[in-house]
């Protein structure tokens, strides 16, 4: 029989452990007195899209890259925070952009004026008032997609194509669904507090080189959350003659919920959800075995479903409301492939990766700011993003990454983050690695894997460009898209590793049909949504959705002294719930 104080718990399941699943969870673990929970994670390993994954030392300079999720603004407060209770610290990068190769056609960099950026002056010149007019008729221009915008502005076709479209593609992820995307996400990659990273130039169009922040070992941090939230969770006992109390947050990988049943949509119904749930034989990147075996069902008074929108669609099946199927249903996917790779000639092929006289700008070439910027870029032109436009359908989009350059670990910083010294941290849950099984799969059995260089030993000799380590993004697998892709050109000798990726369409439907409703389906009948879908597809997103979820439910916001941290929240909380923070937690009417 239980006793009266685990009846008492309020019972909740998570489905899903990545930013989302794991940041409710943690939420959770501050109060093991009031909650019982679990946690089913249908793949191997806790970080959805965080992965990391183990490469050759002696060939690269590291050991491992992170794969999925490369790093993110330096305004993600709520995303460093809990690295840092963690034990882990981002590293600060400076965010070079090479977009396009040819220097009379495409070719424009943030690093200094290009021909393509004369070429231009005018539109540019002119984008700045239009970001004024969608920042002050916003709720409008959320409905109102990025090319329709740039037709009512009378905005040049190749404007769109060549400067405005790559460059929301890249801060988004949002590749070839660039045109479709609301316009109001564009003004605030200029002007929001929240999510600005670019500084508007009416002479250049990107006024300087940002700092962004590069994420530590993602699968060694989402294994320290994983087991900090376990012990957070475990009570403390003084009798050593009996058994270690369970964590009163326990998260089981490997297990797959699949479907549910809700009984009562009133507030204090107990055993109000029905789940049945079976294990998987999974590498992750939703590669599942299914085990032999029945379900197994459970009972819950709350259910937290932090997965993709059709994902969760598909979990509720017939149980779902009609308001559910509408909403959830409103959430478009893609499927990209990406290849990691080493082909210095595929890169070299379609990108700029050196600076040349020949891009750069002919006007003002005498001035004293000029002559600075190209100065600096003939020494230090090291981009990390590479975008490049397809030349039979300009809105079709290709994107790569340099991640040598964006990574931390190629320079020498230890797997935790810069500064940190907890324990000399190695990643410890992804496997040697082995250039021969380049395949789409990731490994089972945890290792620890060789050590790094020192930051004193990568200073002294910088990886030679043929050595760099690069990610190639071929976007969306419909015939549409995925018939201008050139990816059978990269030499498979170079091959390090394959995988597909579920993304978000950031389409402005999704600003119309999904986002300002998440509040309506929120909360009813036991069951409460969490992912970076919800609003907008960003790891901060997803870290502050699940938190928010958890919140709903009790539990504590764990940086209410923050006010950089809560500014978001308290936004998300809004957005996701319809409510404010509760008055003990808010410094204001409407904080």
């Amino acid at each position: 029989m239980p006793s009266a104080q685990q009846s008492t718990k309020l019972r909740v399941l998570i489905v899903g452990a990545g930013a989302s699943g794991m940041s409710a969870a943690y939420a959770f673990s501050q109060h093991p007195d009031r909650f019982s929970v679990k946690v089913y994670e249908r793949s191997s390993s806790c970080g959805g899209m965080a992965t990391s994954h183990p490469i050759d030392a002696s060939k690269y300079g590291a050991s491992y890259i992170n794969d999925g999720v490369q790093g993110a603004s330096p305004v993600f407060h709520n995303t460093y925070a809990i690295f840092e209770k963690l034990g882990y610290k981002a590293s600060e990068v400076d965010m070079q952009v090479s977009f396009g190769k040819d220097p009379e056609k495409d070719f424009w960099t943030n690093v200094f004026p290009s021909r393509v950026i004369d070429k231009h002056k005018n539109d540019i010149k002119k984008f700045g008032k239009a970001l004024k007019v969608i920042k002050f008729l916003e709720p409008l221009f959320a409905v109102i997609s990025v090319s329709a915008m740039l037709r009512m502005f009378g905005f040049s076709k190749e404007f769109g194509d060549v400067i405005v479209f790559p460059l929301v593609a890249l801060f988004f992820g949002t590749g070839n669904q660039t045109p479709f995307i609301s316009s109001a996400i564009l003004e605030r990659v200029f002007m929001d507090h929240n999510m600005r990273l670019f500084e508007y130039s009416p002479k250049t169009f990107l006024a300087t080189i940002p700092k962004m922040c590069a994420f530590p070992c993602l699968s060694d941090l989402y294994s320290t959350w994983k087991s900090v939230i376990e012990a957070q969770s475990t009570p403390s006992v003084t009798d050593r003659s009996h058994e270690p109390p369970a964590p009163a947050v326990q998260i089981t990988l490997s297990r797959e919920v699949t479907h549910i049943k809700r009984h009562s949509n009133s507030s204090n119904a107990r055993g109000s959800v029905e789940v049945w749930s079976r294990p998987t034989k999974g590498t992750g990147n939703d590669q599942m075995v299914i085990e032999p075996g029945e379900e197994e069902k459970e009972e819950f008074d709350e259910i937290i479903i932090c997965t993709d929108g059709d994902a969760a669609l598909k979990i509720l099946g017939d149980d779902a409301s009609w308001l559910e199927k509408k909403i959830l249903g409103n959430v478009i996917y893609l499927w990209d492939i990406t290849v990691t790779h080493n082909d210095i000639a595929y890169m070299e092929k379609y990108y700029r990766l050196k600076h040349s006289e020949e891009l750069e700008s002919q006007e003002d070439r005498e001035s004293d700011e000029r002559k600075k910027q190209f100065s600096y870029a003939k020494d230090n032109f090291r981009p990390l993003y590479f975008i490049r436009s397809m030349p039979e359908d300009k809105k079709k989009i290709e994107m790569s990454f340099d991640l040598t350059v964006y990574q931390p670990q190629f320079d020498g910083v230890p797997p935790s983050g810069p500064g940190v010294q907890a324990a000399d941290k190695q990643p410890d849950d992804i496997q040697p690695a082995d250039d021969s099984q380049h395949s789409e799969s990731t490994s089972n059995h945890p290792a620890k894997i060789p050590g790094f260089l020192s930051q004193e030993e990568s200073k002294k000799s910088r990886i030679p460009l043929e050595n760099h380590v690069f990610q190639t993004i071929f976007l969306d697998k419909e015939p549409s898209s995925s018939q201008y892709w050139s990816k059978d050109e990269i030499n498979a000798d170079k091959v390090i590793l394959e995988k597909w990726w579920k993304q978000q369409s950031h389409r402005w439907q999704h600003y119309a049909g999904t986002v300002p409703w998440m509040g309506l389906i929120n909360g009813k009948y036991h069951t409460r949504f969490a992912g970076a879908w919800t609003i907008l597809n960003m790891h901060e997103i997803a870290v502050v959705s699940g938190f928010a979820a958890a919140y709903q439910l009790g539990a504590s916001y764990p940086f209410t002294d923050d006010p950089n941290c809560k500014r978001l929240f308290a936004l998300c909380l809004a957005a996701n719930h319809m409510v404010r923070m509760r008055k003990e937690d808010r410094s204001g009417i409407f904080t």
